[in-house]
């Protein structure tokens, strides 16, 4: 049994493990050098960085129970004209500091240095960098004194509503995890990831997944019809692969063009709920993200889903290029509302581009609109597909 659980959870669903063995023969190339350094610079100051914990909160939530994660709704602010604030109203597209008090972003600068950590490891084969990313996961995810419950009762809460319990919407913050399950497929082989911490890590994500199924909020979330929607299928199919239940993961997989693409994609190209939004670029190409990591993890397991066209028009490919024209301009030019974050929204979607390439290698074209000068992690994961 424990063979077949862990054959499924080394598989590689993001990513071409294959690609990347082979652009590790060729990292010290002019091609890779460059970009291999700067992951090696970065990981080089994650290891005297201390590991983020939830139990590190001031904030102690209604359970009582600091190992609840806790956050607060994004665009959740005081309402001005009580004396206390509450209840707290929401402002679309406005982000509120006071995220800071909580652990939304700890989990992401958590899930960020384990990303960063296993690369280093896979591309260096230095167990440093493998033992620094077992540091952050073991007091996130094992550690008795440090770790997170298996449950998002108290994320995205709104102060003053709803008993100070979390929202349906609160499920998005893990997305994180997504990324951060596939890097951890990187450290077998690694004296430093012992089958204790596998079997531990196992056992997590099968009581996460459990509580994503039958809670309220997962409940609710599922049923939600823009990209949270998505969002909640790609967590969902990820945290049951690598729990080991292919068989539930391949149904969430199957339903997926029927239920979420062709209901988000209208046959021009639109994506009305997220075109909605005051960051209505931003959340268009944030489905389009959603969509490309079910693409990639339905691949794994031999399904393809990115070609798939409904009877009246509607794909994938409509949606992405219905935001191309706009690669390049400027936000005035955008026909609808994206009130901050443009220029990286653009960069954000570029990143997209080059991941189909490596996904539908006949996109050809989406290269020549890959504008990403940043650091480039995806040229490290799917190669330079300029050569």
């Amino acid at each position: 049994f424990l063979l077949c659980v862990f054959t499924t959870i080394h598989a590689q669903w993001l990513w071409d493990i294959e690609k990347m063995r082979e652009i590790k023969k060729e990292i010290q190339s002019p091609a890779y050098a460059g970009t291999y350094t700067e992951l090696i610079k970065e990981s080089e100051k994650l290891l005297n960085k201390k590991p983020y914990s939830v139990t590190d909160k001031e904030y102690t939530p209604p359970s009582g129970d600091k190992h609840d994660y806790v956050s607060l709704s994004r665009y959740a602010w005081p309402d001005l004209e009580k004396p206390d604030g509450l209840p707290y109203k929401l402002r679309d597209g406005e982000s509120n500091p006071e995220l800071e008090k909580y652990d939304r972003i700890p989990l992401g600068s958590m899930a960020h240095a384990v990303n960063t950590l296993c690369l280093a490891y896979f591309y260096s084969e230095n167990e440093k960098y493998t033992e620094k990313a077992m540091d952050f996961i073991r007091t996130w995810f094992i550690h008795e004194e440090t770790k997170m419950n298996p449950n998002l009762n108290y994320s995205q809460f709104m102060p003053g509503t709803n008993n100070w319990k979390g929202r349906v919407a609160g499920l998005i913050d893990t997305y994180s995890f997504v990324e951060l399950l596939n890097s951890i497929q990187l450290l077998h082989g690694s004296g430093s990831y012992t089958l204790t911490d596998k079997l531990k890590l196992r056992e997590w994500f099968a009581d996460f997944s459990t509580w994503w199924k039958t809670s309220e909020q997962g409940i609710q979330e599922y049923h939600s019809k823009n990209n949270h929607g998505l969002a909640y299928d790609v967590q969902l199919t990820i945290y049951l692969l690598f729990s080991g239940n292919v068989e539930d993961a391949k149904k969430v997989i199957e339903e997926f063009p029927q239920k979420r693409m062709f209901a988000h994609i209208e046959p021009d190209g639109k994506q009305p709920q997220e075109l909605r939004r005051t960051l209505a670029f931003h959340y268009s190409e944030y489905n389009i993200r959603h969509m490309i990591d079910m693409f990639a993890i339905a691949r794994g397991l031999g399904i393809n889903l990115y070609n798939i066209e409904s009877e009246d028009g509607r794909s994938f490919y409509k949606a992405v290029d219905f935001l191309t024209p706009y690669l390049g301009k400027t936000v005035e030019e955008w026909p609808y509302r994206q009130i901050s974050g443009w220029d990286n929204t653009l960069q954000a979607f570029c990143e997209d581009l080059y991941r189909i390439v490596a996904l539908d290698k006949t996109k050809v074209d989406y290269l020549n609109l890959y504008k990403n000068k940043a650091f480039d992690k995806a040229l490290l994961l799917y190669g330079n597909m300029y050569n």
